[in-house]
């Protein structure tokens, strides 16, 4: 069975939202490394509409690496109950329940499935329980006000499987669900 493996870039209060405001400054070769190795193993993602419209409109041509050459190649099924607006290689809109589609995705041969941003999708994914980890970089900022992934969610048990800390303090965390 394929694996589900949620990545997410949050502030050391859990903001997700924007996370450019507060990770950018702090990317380093550690951090490029920890996301090759997400990314190594997967051969879909899902996405969340949100996510996919913004992305849509910047990955196509981005050369930001190691992400550009991945998100721009691999498979994309996109959260949404309307047609995709915005063309982008090899993306598909999910037909119906999200936690269902994964459910099936996941019983097929294949890399691990990435969950990407799209924080209402991981967490509904979460509280679906089919996510199988949890890949989180925390930067070490209270953002303060915006919107968070780990809200509204019943008790969840996450055993620690990774823990570092970039050169630049970013924490690296790896929890299996």
């Amino acid at each position: 069975m394929r694996k589900v493996v949620v990545y997410e870039l949050l502030s050391l209060d859990g903001v997700g939202e924007s996370p450019e405001t507060f990770v950018l400054d702090l990317w380093d070769e550690v951090m490029d490394a920890n996301l090759a190795e997400v990314i190594g193993t997967q051969d879909a993602v899902i996405l969340g509409r949100r996510s996919y419209d913004e992305w849509a409109g910047y990955w196509p041509t981005s050369d930001v690496e190691p992400f550009a050459s991945f998100i721009n190649a691999v498979p994309k099924f996109v959260a949404t109950s309307t047609p995709l607006g915005l063309a982008w290689n090899a993306a598909t809109a999910i037909d119906g329940d999200p936690a269902a589609f994964v459910r099936e995705l996941r019983a097929t041969d294949g890399g691990d499935i990435g969950v990407h941003a799209s924080m209402s999708l991981a967490r509904s994914l979460l509280a679906a329980g089919v996510v199988d980890e949890l890949r989180l970089v925390v930067a070490p900022e209270i953002v303060g006000p915006g919107r968070r992934i780990l809200v509204d969610l019943a008790g969840i048990r996450l055993v620690t499987v990774d823990s570092r800390t970039s050169p630049r303090g970013a924490l690296l965390l790896t929890y299996r669900v």
